[in-house]
């Protein structure tokens, strides 16, 4: 392991002004976005979709320093022959890959989730650093509801996540941690705090057991919000005073960056948020975006699967991609936010 690569790398990653693109969603997940706009999901527009995308020139270099793919577009071309790895490192950001395959049911846990993937994890990871990825990543699933979660939930996906990252750093490869405790339920956002604190502690835990060197991934935590279904749903200046204390209590100074998930929170409140913990400063990490949904549904609907709305996609993506950078430098507001449009 060349640490100093995988230092490098990582900082690259939340480098100031920008942030990850997550277009890693698996073929059930696609589906449901194209099937919202109207669109087939054949693999064709699939790669096309993508290719919009990566082809954001301004988007691309000024605001995304990395974009998470899933297995089928690390290995498919643009329609012109080209890598659809190569379109993203020609704009300067840096190919990632999504590892993990999906959650299951974790015994003797009703209700809750375990990640899949560590079989055969090594070989898949030595193909995807020659096809060009330098980072990957792997989610967990923590779901908040009664009775849940279980020590036995939070400790099973922690060292899952551990096992992964130590595997990465063996192939030279930056692993992107993404413990996620879920906003689907109706907990308030003490009680996203209280779970998500003991989610990051057992995880930095199992890293360490694992001999997984900090210094070498990024975590990808979701932010102390409130329940979708809470009534009490906290203000933006609460989202960010809690957050920030949290990763505080939680995270070693040596992490090289922190990359939020959006985590289904809309468009502009993802903004909002990083652009309120970025305010409030003095903290050892940056904090900056790694957003799928919060960053894409505009240019998906921009775009509709018609080849002639291509420049209206790109001009949506880059668009959040701009509004997301300011936020990363706690620049962004209301009034960017309209001028920009």
């Amino acid at each position: 392991m060349n640490l100093a690569e995988l230092n490098k790398i990582a900082r690259a990653m939340t480098a100031p002004g920008k942030g990850l693109l997550a277009a890693d969603e698996s073929g059930g997940t696609i589906k449901k976005r194209f099937d919202a706009i109207g669109v087939e999901s054949t693999e064709d527009n699939r790669r096309d979709y993508r290719e919009m995308l990566f082809r954001s020139r301004e988007a691309m270099s000024s605001y995304i320093s990395g974009v998470i793919l899933y297995d089928e577009t690390i290995w498919q071309n643009a329609k012109d022959g080209t890598p659809l790895v190569r379109l993203i490192e020609e704009a300067g950001a840096i190919p990632g890959i999504k590892v993990d395959e999906g959650t299951q049911a974790l015994p003797n846990c009703p209700g809750e989730l375990v990640t899949a993937g560590l079989d055969k994890l090594a070989e898949r990871l030595a193909k995807y650093y020659a096809r060009g990825a330098r980072f990957a990543k792997w989610r967990a699933v923590i779901d908040i509801g009664a009775g849940i979660p279980s020590m036995t939930a939070i400790s099973v996906n922690a060292h899952a996540l551990a096992r992964y990252a130590a595997l990465c750093q063996a192939a030279q490869i930056v692993p992107i941690v993404e413990p996620e405790v879920l906003m689907d339920g109706d907990h308030d956002i003490d009680r996203c705090v209280e779970v998500t604190q003991r989610v990051l502690n057992k995880t930095f835990q199992e890293l360490r057991v694992q001999r997984v060197a900090l210094e070498g991934m990024i975590l990808k935590p979701n932010m102390a919000v409130s329940g979708k279904k809470s009534k009490t749903q906290a203000g933006v200046a609460e989202v960010a005073e809690k957050t920030v204390r949290m990763l505080k209590n939680c995270v070693p100074a040596s992490v090289p960056g922190i990359a939020f998930l959006s985590g289904g929170q809309s468009d502009e409140d993802a903004t909002a948020h990083l652009d309120a913990v970025n305010r409030i400063g003095g903290l050892p990490w940056p904090l900056t975006f790694s957003y799928g949904r919060a960053l894409q549904a505009a240019p998906q609907k921009a775009w509709s699967g018609k080849a002639n709305n291509v420049p209206a996609g790109q001009q949506a993506f880059t668009h959040r991609a701009h509004m997301n950078s300011l936020a990363s430098k706690g620049e962004w507001t209301t009034d960017q936010e309209q001028k920009a449009l």
